[in-house]
């Protein structure tokens, strides 16, 4: 009598075993990878190919057929030009740049990097930059960013002063007496544009800018738009 209970008893337990078994498989094939990364949405700011075209195409109607005459009639005749119609960055550089300022606002007392501001520029039609740097651009548009932070409701670019805060580009913009630094009359700078100091001098008495530039750019690449 006791032969079957025994049986039983076994099979049983044979049973629940598998079935734990069976739930810890399942639990673990369920769990996500921890080296998997997680999902990232797109950002509301992804665009498609046919507004990218559009408004690629505006540019070349609306600006570019203002750009060339200008600087092939008055301002370099003699020299050939196409105007520029984009600017890439490294995207190593980029990652770092965003490593960068991440660290020198922290030390710089910014609770929050707000954004990147981006500003259109145009290169000198000089062979050096103040800083001795070479031009490899002359003329071009280009552009340049700088981190902001939020201030009172408006968010202000900025750079590390040399007491190791951060302090608004406005605030020095605001003191500075200095010159561009190029050879360039009224008029070319009311219709050329200019570079300010902060971009071409990567330190300013001994605070650090946060300037990011000298990408590369040219005429329209064939491969693209």
């Amino acid at each position: 009598m006791k032969r079957p209970t025994s049986i039983t008893t076994k099979i049983l337990c044979v049973l629940v075993l598998t079935s734990i078994f069976s739930c810890n498989q399942q639990q673990k094939e369920n769990k996500p990878n921890s080296k998997t990364p997680p999902i990232v949405d797109a950002p509301a700011n992804i665009i498609s190919l046919n507004e990218a075209n559009a408004i690629y195409d505006n540019y070349s109607e609306h600006r570019v057929r203002l750009i060339e005459p200008y600087e092939t009639q008055q301002r370099q005749p003699d020299e050939k030009f196409e105007a520029s119609r984009f600017v890439d960055f490294d995207y190593d550089a980029l990652k770092q740049y965003i490593a960068y300022i991440d660290q020198e606002a922290e030390a710089g007392g910014v609770k929050k990097i707000t954004k990147l501001r981006l500003y259109f520029a145009n290169y000198p039609n000089e062979e050096k930059f103040p800083n001795g740097k070479k031009v490899v651009h002359k003329r071009q548009n280009s552009i340049f960013m700088v981190p902001t932070l939020e201030k009172g409701g408006i968010n202000y670019g900025f750079f590390i002063g040399n007491n190791g805060n951060a302090e608004l580009i406005k605030d020095w913009k605001d003191s500075s007496k200095d010159g561009l630094g190029f050879s360039l009359d009224k008029k070319q700078e009311a219709q050329a544009g200019f570079i300010p100091n902060f971009v071409l001098n990567s330190s300013l008495q001994g605070s650090k800018s946060l300037a990011f530039n000298f990408g590369q750019g040219g005429p329209p690449p064939k491969t693209d738009f």
